[in-house]
This record gives C-alpha cells, sequence and structure tokens, in this order.
C-alpha cells in the first residue's frame, strides 16, 4: 500500500551494522540521504595507492581468469610453471613498446607490444620450469632435457599455452609502470583473446596484447573552491519536532492499551480502525477511466483514521460515515510532492469498501498506568519527560542528519568527474550486498530465494535500476575524499585504532566474518567525512526552513 505520504527525516542507519556506535553516526551521516540510497554499503577508496606491481603479478599471473571481448579464458594453473617476479627484480632483456590511449570513464588502455627476445626468454624459463617439475623416462630429475623431447612429452599445445601466460604474467607488470599511483585496485582487465595471442605467438615469436585500466578519476569542482562557503537551505518535516513527536509517541502508547470493540451502530469517525480493500485508476483527460494503479491497491488495510494526515490528501475525508459491509467511490488528485513522478497531479477514481470497523475502549488516563506506559516510570509526568528528552535528542539527531544530506547534496553537485566502471561495479554490488543481508536478516530467506536474490541477473538489474543513486553517493564521496587532502584535514591515529578494534569486536562478537584490512579502510573514510563535514559547516551558512 503505498498510499503513506513518505517522511523525509532520514532515518539513521549503519553502512555496516557491525560498526560501533560512533562510527554508525558518522557513517550514516556520510553515505546516506533520502535523495538517494535507502541502505548502506562500503564505499572503495576513489584514490587508490600507488598499485603494488608484484601483487598484479600473483593475482593476474598463472593464477587469475583474464575478461576478454573475444571471451572468457582462464591461465592454466595447475601444472604451468609459475615464477613470482616483480619489476625490481626482474629485468627484462630488452624494453617493452607501451602506448596509453585515454577511453570514457577514467579508464586507459595500453597497447603492449613484446620484443621476441623478451618472449624467448621468456619461452626458455617455461621449458626450464617442466623440466623440473616432469619425470621424462630416460632422464635423470632435474637434469637438461632436450627441447624437442620435454615439448613432446608436455605437449606442444600445451607449452605454447603456458608460455603465453608466462609472457602475460612477466610484462604486465612492467606495462603497468606508466600507470603506478593511478590505476584503481582491482581493475586490470586483458581484452585481447587468449587464443588470438596464441596464434600470434606461435607464429611470429612476439606477443602483443592490449589492457584497460581505470584510473583515479579527475575531479573538476564548479565553481573552483565553492565548496568553502557555501549557502546551504535545510528543509526540516515537522514529523521531527520533539514536543509533537512526543505527543505522537505519548499517544501510540496509550492506544496499545486500549481494547478493539465491533462498531455498530455507526459509520466511521476519526479515532476508529478500518479494515478495508482499496483499488484505484488513473482517469484520462476526456473522463474516462484509465488504467489501474497497482501501488495504490490493498486487500485488507489496516487503517488507522489518526494516522490520516499521513496518506494521500483527501482520502480520510472522503471515508468518513462509511459503515460495515459498505463500499464508496471517489476522485482524489495526486500532489505534485507525490514520491511517485508518474502519479503526480493525476486524477484517479478510487474505490474503498469497508469490511470491518473498530473503535478502541481506551482506560483512563492517569499516574496508574504509567508502568504500563514507559516501564519503569511511577507518574504521567515522568512519562512525558522521559519521552521529551528522547524526543530532543532524535531531534537533533534528524536535524544534523538533515544537515549533512543537504551539505553532501550541494558539493555532489558542484563536481564533474567521470566515474570509473570498475569502481561503479564494486560499490553497487556492495549496496546490493548489504540491502540483501537486511532483507535476510528482516525475512529470514530460504535457501531458493537467496539464490535467486543473489543471481547475477538480480545483481545486474539493480546495478541498472540504481546507477543514478550509486553514482551519485560515489561522486559525493570523491569529493568528501578530494576535501580531505586539499584541506590538509587529519585525525589522530589513536581515534582510527579504538574505532578499528571496536568494529572488529563487534563482527567477532556477531560471529561475522571479516577483512581487517577493509575495516581499517572503512573506518577511516568514516572518519575523514565527518572530519570534512564538521569542517564544511563551520564555514557554510546554514538557513533551516521547516516545511
Amino acid at each position: 500500500m503505498e498510499l503513506c505520504v513518505i517522511s523525509t527525516t532520514t532515518t539513521v542507519k549503519a553502512i555496516n551494522p557491525f560498526l560501533p556506535s560512533i562510527t554508525r553516526r558518522v557513517s550514516s551521516r556520510l553515505f546516506q540521504s533520502d535523495s538517494v540510497l535507502q541502505f548502506g554499503g562500503r564505499l572503495k577508496k576513489p584514490i587508490s595507492r600507488p598499485l603494488d606491481m608484484s601483487c598484479v603479478s600473483r593475482k593476474i599471473g598463472f593464477f587469475g581468469d583474464f575478461m576478454s571481448h573475444g571471451g572468457n579464458f582462464r591461465l592454466f594453473a595447475a601444472a604451468s610453471p609459475a615464477v613470482e617476479t616483480s619489476v625490481k627484480e626482474d629485468k627484462l632483456p630488452a624494453d617493452l613498446k607501451v602506448t596509453e590511449t585515454v577511453q570514457a570513464n577514467s579508464s586507459v588502455k595500453l597497447s603492449v607490444e613484446v620484443p621476441e627476445i623478451v618472449c624467448e626468454d621468456c619461452y626458455q624459463r617455461v621449458l626450464t620450469e617442466f623440466m623440473k617439475l616432469s619425470k621424462v623416462p630416460g632422464f635423470r630429475p632435474k637434469t637438461r632435457v632436450p627441447e624437442n623431447i620435454i615439448v613432446g612429452f608436455v605437449g606442444r599445445q600445451y607449452v605454447l599455452r603456458a608460455t603465453v601466460e608466462s609472457i602475460l604474467k612477466r610484462t604486465l607488470p612492467h606495462a603497468m609502470e606508466s600507470v603506478t599511483g593511478r590505476a584503481l585496485k582491482d581493475s586490470i582487465q586483458i581484452v585481447s583473446s587468449f587464443p588470438d595471442m596464441e596464434k600470434a605467438y606461435s607464429k611470429l615469436k612476439t606477443l602483443s596484447y592490449e589492457v584497460v585500466v581505470d584510473v583515479v578519476p579527475e575531479l573538476k569542482w564548479n565553481p573552483e573552491d565553492g565548496y568553502k562557503n557555501m549557502k546551504v537551505v535545510v528543509e526540516l518535516g515537522d514529523e521531527i519536532d520533539a514536543k509533537k513527536a512526543c505527543e505522537r509517541q505519548l499517544r501510540q502508547k496509550y492506544k496499545s492499551l486500549g481494547a478493539l470493540k465491533i462498531v455498530t451502530e455507526r459509520g466511521l469517525q476519526v479515532g476508529d480502525l478500518a479494515v478495508v480493500d482499496i483499488s484505484a485508476t488513473t482517469i484520462d483527460e476526456d473522463g474516462s477511466t484509465g488504467q489501474a494503479i497497482p501501488d495504490a491497491e490493498s486487500k485488507g488495510f489496516h487503517f488507522d483514521t489518526e494516522e490520516g494526515n499521513r496518506l494521500l490528501p483527501g482520502f480520510l475525508d472522503a471515508i468518513i460515515g462509511i459503515r460495515a459491509g459498505e463500499s464508496k467511490s471517489f476522485t482524489l488528485v495526486f500532489p505534485e510532492s507525490w514520491k511517485q513522478e508518474s502519479l503526480r497531479g493525476q486524477r484517479a477514481q478510487f474505490t474503498v469498501d469497508c469490511k470491518e470497523l473498530f473503535y478502541r475502549d481506551l482506560p483512563t488516563l492517569d499516574d496508574s498506568l504509567a508502568d504500563k506506559l514507559l516501564p519503569g516510570c511511577t507518574t504521567l509526568k515522568e512519562v512525558e519527560e522521559t519521552l521529551a528528552k528522547r524526543c530532543q535528542e532524535m531531534e537533533q539527531e534528524a536535524k544534523e542528519q538533515a544537515t549533512d544530506n543537504a551539505i553532501l547534496e550541494q558539493i555532489r553537485k558542484m563536481v564533474e568527474v567521470e566515474i570509473p566502471q570498475s569502481l561503479f561495479e564494486e560499490q553497487g554490488r556492495q549496496f546490493y550486498g548489504a540491502r540483501l543481508l537486511e532483507i535476510q536478516g528482516n525475512m529470514k530467506l530460504n535457501e531458493d530465494q537467496l539464490a535467486s536474490l543473489s543471481s547475477q541477473k538480480a545483481v545486474n538489474e539493480f546495478l541498472e535500476t540504481q546507477r543514478e543513486s550509486i553514482t551519485n553517493i560515489i561522486k559525493q564521496n570523491i569529493a568528501v575524499g578530494d576535501i580531505f587532502k586539499r584541506e590538509n584535514l587529519e585525525f589522530s591515529t589513536d581515534e582510527l585504532v579504538k574505532e578499528v578494534e571496536n568494529s572488529i569486536s563487534e563482527f567477532k562478537k556477531h560471529k561475522q566474518e571479516f577483512d581487517e584490512e577493509r575495516v581499517k579502510d572503512q573506518v577511516q573514510e568514516i572518519l575523514e567525512g565527518a572530519k570534512v563535514l564538521e569542517w564544511l559547516k563551520d564555514r557554510a551558512e546554514i538557513q533551516y526552513i521547516t516545511r
């Protein structure tokens, strides 16, 4: 049932449910906004550390899967000789020819030409390794075996593949030197077809291949340094007002103590609870009936008339007086502020069937109900004071959250940046994972449901439908990181260590797996963001308005 008006007050949620309280508070301000995603997720650092070539060699070498525009191909690890080398440790017999071409979305294509002498050296290394690993009949272990015999024993095609793999593994770190310090982690992709490389090497004894890698996106501020003296307007809904919130909470607690009784002699009035079926169709410009509105339909909807102001304007007034068993039809217009853009300003025909009516038989509101309203309280005054204190804290937190959201939204609009595809996909998958965890926690999905929601198709659909939201959050975080560096902001090592320890203890407490380095990165991002927001708020001109 989508008739409810969605409050714009941000609910504070954590990026990670196991982060400590202070981190949850900061993280929710950083990466949550009513205008974007309604769930959390760890954001990959947009500014990478210098690329560790030896690490790339290990990950991309004999033990990796390469993605190719010509089809996937796997490097054969089982019996392929793996030679762990780094750029500094392994000097090539000749220089590579590397041509760099700038691509869209902050990526770079490297066209690599490997000289014949380098290919031959890799080939000889492969043969040497196979000699060490193979037990060739007639030859003692580790003795030199003639080339034609070892190739025949292992298999020419397999030696060929192993050589191409060895060339890639050995030369890739050297080829990547030009993007050291700019390359984003885990974004390297060899786009040349492996079969094509095999054919080329077998004929020419040289190798050429192309690599695409995402690099640190270049950020442009418009206007330059516009973030330093921002004028920010923060809209606050009256629902966060502490006094009104306190009154609502007290009323809800009081209503929960009343017994529901069937209404028999009259129609619906404010204070009642109605069980209704609702359906709606659009009305075309010529007055004819249009299409059904699925989001406005509901069966057995429990409509609390005291919450009528949260529904579509005019809905409550239209059904006042309806009796159990009766049906009413009426026309309403969706307001321009409606959540679903397609329904804004749309005239619609509603039909409401009243199934049952109830009223609440409430006890006398006095001190005797204090403990039932709020355990531990002895008087109504104590209940009211306790609720008021809680609501004031919630109001302040909601106000701070709304302020942070407004600032983040404004700096996002000031930046121009191309988001690398690898960064978008990683963040999107992490967001989806966070949502899946939330769904699993609320619904306890069975294996089939979890498998369906975890499928590549489901993830891809999510990435596409949430593309704008994910992109906006990444832009916000890149902007925050840029300000942190520009203004030389910092936090203490003690703060970082304490928050990391708290986070890890929470993971262990809930028996959740974690990567300590990733936890550290996440906490660091959160602390950086908190410092940036504090810095921006100190210099911004902030105006609060209530809708």
